[in-house]
This record gives C-alpha cells, structure tokens and sequence, in this order.
C-alpha cells in the first residue's frame, strides 16, 4: 500500500490534477483513495501499509488511479461514499461531491445563531441529503425535510436516508424550490444551491466535470435560484427562523444585487467562504425587495 500511496503521490502532481473534492493537497488525495479502495480507515497505522496485497488488488487500484489520473475522476465517485461531518455518505455523478463549510456551524450546533432546538428543518437543494441528514443527527428530535428539482439526486439522499436508518423523520421531496412545499414553515431552512455564475464555471477544472451541471452552475451571475428562495423564504420560515444558504464566490453578486439588505456573513475556521445568513425578520422586512429583483 504504501508503494501505491507514494507512486500515486508522484503521479498526482506530474498530471497536475487538482484537489477540492474532499482532500486539499496529493498526499491526503492518494492515501484517501488506496485505503479507501481497500475498505481501511485512513488513520491506519503506518505499519499496515507494508502488507502485501491481493493480486485482484492491484488490479483494482490500478484501474481506479488510471481514471483518477487519465479521466479527472474525482475520489469520492470512484470510492462511491464521501464523508461529511464526520458521516459517509452514498454519492456518484448524480450528485455533487459534499464539501460545503456549512459542515462547521452543524458540528457547532449553530450557534449562536438559532434561538431553540429547531423541529423543523429544510435542506434546499439537498442533493445527496448530506447537510440535512447531519443536521438530523445533531438535532435528534427535529423533523427534517430534504428537497431538491432532481429526481436522480433524490434517488442517492433516499439511499442515505435508509443508510442511516433515519426514515421515520427524515424525508424527501421533489420540487423547483419551494413549490412543491406549499403553506409549509420551518425553523431552518439551509441551502447549498447551485451558485457558480457563468465566468466561474467555465473556468473550473476538469474534475468538476464529472459533478451534475444542474448542481453547480445558475445563470449569469449564478444567483438565479437564490433570487427567488430570498424572495418565497419569509413564506416558509417560523416567526424566529432563520435561512442559511451558501453562494461562494458569488457572494459579489449578492452584495452588489441587494446592497440595503444586512446579511450575515459568517466565517469558518476550517476555511469556506460566501455563507449568508438573515433571520426571518429581515426576510419579511425585505421581501417586497427581493420580489422586485427577481429578474436581476
């Protein structure tokens, strides 16, 4: 293993790959993905990577570098699990890779940012249901709704659900945005909707190719979904709520759109940008405001 790991290493900066997808350099990359291949924990002792292994093995790691190396396969697809807060999670191309920053307020318990123990909790544009089933775990008595626009993506968070065998108050539904959540309110509603505006998504590396289009990119300024949850979020929020939702780099856009409008940008210790928060209250003071900017 260890020779695997260190010939990977090589070949991961030779090829120039690019690392975002779970790991931020080619060390933690190949040693991510032969221990993962091999069903071992990646805090291993060192002394297990002079085992010998299996000839179906080599076989096996051979083949899953190759597409790492030659077809910009991102790890957690060739693994078919990622993990996020500490949980694993099922993911393929129907689905983005989790990576968001909003795994550090669930690990804090957001705070101090809700006022009680949520009952109610939405994630918007789910995907592999992973923000929404950790907040399930960290709030173990709230109902949690995982919504998304993609059925395939719902077909992986249902997978979760069942994977961590929270079916009695976690569930999904199938929608474009709010619509198919009439008269409904939450206590939280977090999002890590698509965002990435036009110029960015052009540019983005090859990786990023294999991650369904739908997930990341939204119009011109990426910001053509979250025009439209600012506008319906006061709709759906109880009197004390809050909506979290990230746009990364489009976070220009959003200052530039709506420059009245104080959000909360919140920062993370473990690196992420581009998360905004509003309580319910400046969503109904302002939401006259995001109705008329709905068209940019």
């Amino acid at each position: 293993m260890r020779d695997y790991i260190r010939w990977a290493v090589s070949r991961f900066h030779q090829e120039q790959l690019f690392f975002g997808h779970g790991t931020d350099n080619a060390w933690d990359e190949a040693r991510q993905l032969v221990l993962g291949a091999l069903h071992l924990p990646f805090a291993i002792a060192d002394s297990y990577l002079d085992c010998r292994l299996e000839d179906d093995e080599h076989a096996m790691l051979r083949d899953l570098l190759r597409q790492r190396i030659e077809q910009r396969v991102p790890t957690a697809y060739l693994l078919g699990e990622a993990w996020f807060c500490n949980l694993p999670f099922i993911v393929d191309e129907r689905v983005l890779v989790p990576r968001s920053p909003i795994a550090e307020l669930i690990d804090q318990h957001f705070a101090p940012w809700l006022a009680d123990e949520p009952a109610r909790i939405l994630d918007l544009c789910t995907g592999s249901g992973c923000i929404g089933i950790a907040c399930a775990y960290e709030f173990p008595e709230a109902e949690v709704v995982l919504a998304d626009l993609s059925f395939d993506a719902l077909e992986v968070a249902n997978q979760n659900i069942e994977r961590h065998e929270l079916g009695e108050r976690v569930y999904t539904v199938q929608g474009d945005g709010f619509a198919e959540l009439p008269g409904q309110r939450f206590d939280l509603i977090v999002s890590n909707p698509p965002y990435v505006d036009a110029e960015d998504f052009a540019d983005m590396p090859a990786e990023y190719q294999h991650e369904p289009e739908m997930g990341l990119a939204c119009g011109e300024d990426g910001l053509d979904l979250v025009r439209r949850m600012l506008a319906e979020a006061a709709d759906h929020l109880n009197e004390r709520g809050v909506l979290i939702v990230e746009v990364g780099n489009s976070q220009v856009h959003v200052e530039a759109l709506y420059p009245e409008v104080d959000f909360t940008w919140l920062e993370f210790e473990r690196g992420g940008h581009g998360v905004f928060l509003l309580p319910a209250k400046l969503c109904r003071e302002h939401q006259a405001l995001f109705k008329q900017r709905l068209n940019g």
